[in-house]
């Protein structure tokens, strides 16, 4: 008597790939271990027949084969921030294009016990590289001091000859946003930081003091521009100074940074400094898994200012 239970289907295998690709089992194994031996056209034909079946590889069988576990790591100290969650996302599309999978430890605050917990719970998954998204300098401190053998990648604004970070150079964007003020005749101008045990918002302060002191312009009395560490810091502004009355820019000019997808949506669209934080990302998982030489040495990230109708001279100009 027929079972009244529909057989389910089985998820094709290694064998299956093989016989339509016109290989061995070994072969398509090499081809999956990226192996160097494979020719070209061979694993072509193999890539293809895996399409075709969608085949997808059991990845805790391959590790206990290879005693490799094709994952990558993330510590994460503010995953729901703009930049962050971009570069994320690009990390784990940039890892599953090389066969990675990725795994995220996210950490609520970035304290010693904290930073000490989410390290640990990536290594005791065996990863085979780790990517850290973190604001606070003391998180790479404790890093280093923790002497780590797996290779690591960081995130950070700072220039430096550390050959784990790939960096923004968020100076320069603050600056690029404070010197286009200036020379739209903006004298007064003020900048709302963010908190200062953060790498970026100290790069990003620093160089909005830089750009003022090249002009000497360090007065201060009522201001006539606003530069902000971040677009929501931006938009607080702008809402602010509606409920005074003030009009921006033609009251109020408003600069912020990051260059969110709601900035150019804003009334009015916001200049701020945008930064490629996907490039960045993609670029983390170059520099941790090998056969990438020519990517082998950090890159910085230079933001570009983006200039809409929320900046123009101040009354009198």
């Amino acid at each position: 008597m027929a079972s009244s239970r529909a057989q389910q289907p089985r998820s094709p295998s290694i064998r299956d790939v093989a016989r339509i690709a016109g290989v061995s089992h070994q072969t398509v194994s090499r081809v999956l271990n990226n192996s160097d031996a494979i020719r070209d056209a061979t694993r072509d034909k193999v890539l293809a027949a895996m399409e075709q079946l969608q085949y997808r590889p059991n990845r805790a069988a391959r590790a206990l084969v290879t005693s490799r576990t094709h994952t990558i790591g993330v510590l994460t100290a503010r995953r729901a921030h703009y930049g962050p969650a971009v570069a994320l996302q690009a990390i784990e599309d940039a890892a599953m294009l090389r066969g990675y999978s990725v795994t995220t430890a996210n950490i609520a605050e970035a304290t010693d016990t904290a930073v000490r917990e989410g390290l640990g719970h990536l290594l005791d998954l065996d990863v085979e590289g780790i990517v850290v998204i973190a604001p606070q300098q003391r998180v790479f401190d404790l890093i280093e001091e923790l002497g780590i053998r797996t290779p690591y990648v960081t995130m950070r604004a700072s220039v430096g000859e550390d050959p784990t970070a790939l960096w923004v150079d968020q100076m320069e964007g603050a600056r690029l946003a404070t010197e286009h003020l200036l020379d739209l005749g903006h004298e007064y101008i003020r900048h709302i930081a963010g908190p200062q045990d953060w790498i970026e918002a100290d790069a990003r302060m620093q160089g909005f003091l830089r750009a003022m002191s090249d002009r000497e312009l360090l007065r201060w009395r009522d201001c006539t521009a606003v530069f902000c560490s971040n677009d929501q810091m931006a938009l607080g502004v702008m809402h602010a100074a509606r409920s005074y009355g003030l009009d921006v820019p033609g009251d109020l000019s408003v600069v912020g940074y990051d260059d969110i997808p709601e900035a150019k949506h804003f009334w009015p669209p916001l200049t701020t400094v945008q930064v490629d934080f996907a490039e960045l990302g993609r670029r983390c998982v170059d520099l941790l898994l090998p056969g990438d030489d020519e990517l082998l040495r950090p890159i910085d990230i230079v933001p570009q200012l983006v200039v809409r109708a929320s900046t123009g001279a101040p009354r009198g100009r």
